[in-house]
């Protein structure tokens, strides 16, 4: 088959996070990449200049689809409490089974390591507390940044149901928000885990 003349960046960027969900981000390279998408490696090394930019090029990417999908379910949901927990509840549903949840923790290691990635996870940080505050800001006895600490009880909830994945995500997640909504609103009757 003849390679493509031309692929704009965002092929290549989507080409390039499935080959470093599929093998591991130590795998991208312009080679691999190269037959991945079927452009000639010289042509992404031209686009990205090397390793490191074209590393930095596919997170970012994928930083503006997490950042898009969270403003979008932020905005379909209600401004209540049933709402943030739909919110976290959607966005766990984009982990998938426990073998693409444990190789995202490996791509986060390079999020973390690299001082560009790391500012766009402060940034989806608070944005996502942001939109989950104004969840609440009808609660009277809502705790001061509710939406950070309900965002860190959904991250554990994540992080725990992965050491033991035998329950469905979405599910797990959604009891642990609701058992963390009925413990700060003091109302376990109205926010006891509800099984779909």
């Amino acid at each position: 088959m003849p390679r493509p003349k031309t692929l704009s960046d965002e092929d290549v960027l989507k080409a390039a996070h499935r080959l470093i969900h599929a093998e591991g981000p130590g795998a991208l390279s312009f080679a691999r990449l190269a037959h991945y998408c079927g452009l000639a490696p010289a042509t992404l090394v031209q686009r990205f200049k090397n390793k490191p930019g074209l590393i930095q090029a596919t997170l970012l990417h994928a930083w503006d689809k997490l950042d898009a999908r969270t403003a979008r379910l932020a905005e379909e949901m209600p401004k209540t409490p049933e709402g943030a927990i739909r919110l976290l509840v959607g966005l766990s549903g984009s982990y998938g089974g426990i073998e693409a949840y444990a190789d995202g923790l490996l791509i986060l290691r390079e999020d973390l390591r690299d001082p560009v990635l790391s500012a766009r996870g402060t940034q989806w940080r608070r944005a996502l507390s942001k939109a989950l505050d104004q969840c609440f800001a009808g609660i009277a006895n809502a705790p001061k940044d509710v939406g950070q600490l309900m965002a860190s009880q959904w991250q554990g909830s994540l992080l725990w149901w992965g050491f033991d994945p035998k329950d469905d995500v979405e599910r797990f997640v959604e009891t642990g928000l609701r058992r963390f909504v009925a413990a700060i609103t003091h109302d376990p009757e109205k926010w006891a885990p509800v099984f779909r």
